[in-house]
């Protein structure tokens, strides 16, 4: 029972406040010795609710038997129990919105840390790197989640790291950690999402699997963690986040061997990068990504002079065609057919259709921004140039090469102090960078700061 510490009577524990002198209720016996008329409202509902003009209501009950038919007191009563009541019930509204907003509440951002490879064999590396690669790939195509790029976050791999120091350095909300373990034909992968701010966990789950279940597992955890992430998803979302590119296990783990290889960009490298591919589209001919990883790889070969212009860019075409075939929603694919249209054949209005359309398929895949920027400033439309690659580094903020691109589109812009600001930002993160060094150098030079480009221009000769 609750009391009226001013008039002493007693109420039952729903009500807030005395319905007679609107005083706050408390707990506990009422302090005068004498009998306090009770007001009991049931919180039961009868089998059968009586009408309004059959009997008065419970409150309209109570407030006649409390002010003795007096009409001035009872009309001051009825204000304060009308303002009791009006106080519960915005309290409860209140309430109601505050948890369903709670309940509802979406995570903005995310950064997917690589995956900790528990199996004691480093050969089975490329299954913890390439799962946490899929995932990324795959909660980027949801359109209202920042999903941090795979080199920004592959930087912290094997490192100790803090959780909110982490959130606060990537800028994002969730942290998503896990662990693969691979024990003969099975694989168990154990997920923890971690909210930054407080670092609790939202969420974890364990998954045990055997190795022919590996692609319909990826749809899985796919599935589990956006709606972790995202409350509501519309059916064309859920179809985004869940698609399979391959039905066939086997030819997804080479695909998974071809990008763990592939992301080293050595020489070397690209070339196991390229007989992964090669062998998982043998393995399933409809494999439109693995056609987009061997695009990827053959229009990288002139950068690391592997091959001429001549030779591996023609290669390069026919594989992003092939995929376009096959899938035309393959993000990579219409980059690299980009990159191709614009370092080979010199159609950069083609190259940026080709970048766009990459951009409205994934707008989270930092590569594609990057390389659009780069056309942009070819044909001098440096305001749009800035965008794009800020937009790039925002998304992969520890690329090195993509902050030497906002770098490069200072110089371009003749915006020199903003220019070596940036070269220097990007050393700081990789101090032996040398595209970063050239770069400074340049703009030192092109600002007149002759002694200060000195020392970097000899440092590159050496």
């Amino acid at each position: 029972m609750k009391r009226c510490p001013e008039c002493g009577r007693e109420y039952d524990n729903s009500m807030m406040f005395c319905l007679d002198d609107g005083t706050e209720l408390l707990y506990g016996p009422a302090l005068t010795d004498g009998p306090a008329t009770a007001i009991l409202l049931s919180a039961a509902t009868p089998a059968e609710a009586p009408t309004r003009n059959q009997i008065p209501s419970t409150t309209e009950t109570a407030l006649l038997s409390n002010t003795g038919g007096n009409p001035a007191r009872r009309k001051n009563s009825l204000i304060a129990g009308v303002l009791g009541v009006v106080l519960v019930t915005a309290l409860g509204v209140g309430s109601y919105v505050y948890y369903a907003r709670g309940s509802s509440s979406q995570i903005g951002s995310i950064a997917v840390m690589p995956f900790v490879n528990d199996s004691a064999n480093p050969d089975v590396e490329y299954l913890s790197d390439g799962m946490t690669e899929t995932l990324i790939s795959s909660l980027s195509r949801l359109p209202d989640l920042n999903v941090k790029a795979r080199s920004t976050v592959f930087r912290y791999k094997g490192k100790e790291t803090d959780t909110r120091s982490l959130g606060k350095d990537l800028n994002v909300q969730a942290i998503l950690n896990g662990r693969v373990a691979q024990r003969g034909e099975q694989i168990t992968l154990s997920l923890e999402l971690v909210d930054v701010a407080t670092e609790n966990a939202i969420w974890s789950q364990q998954y045990v699997r055997g190795q022919s279940d590996l692609v319909s597992l990826q749809s899985e955890i796919a599935r589990d963690v956006s709606t972790k992430l995202q409350s509501k998803l519309s059916g064309a979302d859920t179809a985004k986040v869940e698609k399979k590119y391959t039905a066939d296990p086997e030819a997804y783990q080479l695909y998974l061997k071809g990008r763990f290889v592939w992301n080293k960009r050595t020489p070397d490298a690209l070339k196991q990068a390229l007989e992964f591919y090669k062998q998982a589209v043998e393995k399933d001919p409809t494999y439109a990504l693995a056609y987009s990883g061997i695009a990827d790889t053959y229009v990288n070969f002139p950068s690391y002079s592997m091959a001429l212009p001549k030779d591996s860019m023609p290669q390069a075409k026919a594989a992003a065609l092939r995929a376009l075939e096959l899938d035309d929603t393959v993000a990579e694919a219409h980059a690299a057919m980009g990159l191709y249209l614009s370092d080979y054949e010199g159609n950069r209005a083609g190259a940026e259709t080709e970048y766009r359309r990459a951009i409205e398929l994934n707008p989270t895949y930092a590569t594609a921004h990057q390389w659009l920027s780069t056309t942009l400033i070819r044909s001098r439309r440096f305001d749009e140039a800035l965008e794009e690659i800020k937009r790039a580094e925002e998304l992969d903020p520890l690329s090195p090469i993509i902050g030497v691109n906002v770098g490069d589109t200072f110089v371009y812009m003749r915006r020199n102090d903003d220019a070596i600001e940036q070269y220097k930002r990007v050393l700081i993160l990789d101090p032996g960078f040398a595209y970063a060094q050239s770069g400074l150098a340049w703009a030192y030079y092109l600002k007149g700061m002759y002694k200060e480009a000195l020392p970097f221009f000899k440092r590159l000769r050496s």
